[in-house]
């Protein structure tokens, strides 16, 4: 089947978003911020957002668990647009190129009450013809049934579509429903990947 469809995952590939970027300069001490990403604020307890909780809930349990780190807590919502570092080099100018000729869709693990911050901050996104948000979902990847709601709202056949995520999980699932999928590590090599599959870059 002939390829005219290409799934972008946002963070990590497209956007480079990273709570330290923020709380670097909140704790001045490394072993301080990672002891609070990694206790007080982990990617599990993020990942719920992204799964659609609302932060106000996530906020308060975490409060509740660490009531001596209520500010910087908040701070993850109330600051979240200072997690976002600009794109990630080269990845934007690759999705420009392939968006002359080939339909352009996203499908992002991201919460839906910052992703409009993102929409809002980053024009290219302006380009896609379709963004499936897992916090509007209720549904993270890897989990097939977010792939699937893709495939559906837009008339998507997985084996026309290049899925490039940077998390194996991720890909291993695209690959098991049909989709030709790149394991992103940065731009050059997607630039490879591509060409190896005879698109137009």
């Amino acid at each position: 089947m002939t390829i005219d469809t290409i799934v972008f995952d946002f963070g990590g590939v497209l956007i480079d978003w990273n709570p330290r970027h923020y709380y670097k300069n909140v704790f001045k001490d490394d072993d301080k911020m990672e002891w609070f990403l990694n206790n007080v604020c982990p990617p599990d307890w993020n990942l719920e957002q992204d799964r659609g909780r609302p932060f106000s809930e996530a906020i308060a349990i975490a409060k509740n668990k660490y009531p001596d780190l209520s500010k910087e807590i908040e701070d993850y919502y109330n600051q979240w647009e200072y997690m976002l570092n600009g794109e990630i080099p080269g990845t934007v100018q690759i999705l420009n190129a392939l968006a002359q000729n080939y339909k352009i869709y996203g499908l992002t693990n991201w919460s839906a009450e910052t992703f409009p911050v993102a929409l809002k901050k980053y024009s290219f996104l302006s380009l896609l013809d379709g963004i499936v948000v897992s916090g509007d979902e209720k549904l993270i990847k890897p989990d097939p049934q977010i792939f699937q709601v893709l495939l559906k709202r837009y008339n998507l056949q997985a084996e026309s579509c290049v899925f490039i995520d940077d998390n194996l999980q991720n890909i291993e699932t695209a690959k098991t429903l049909g989709f030709n999928a790149i394991h992103f590590t940065d731009a050059e090599n997607l630039k490879k990947e591509l060409a190896s599959l005879n698109l137009n870059i």
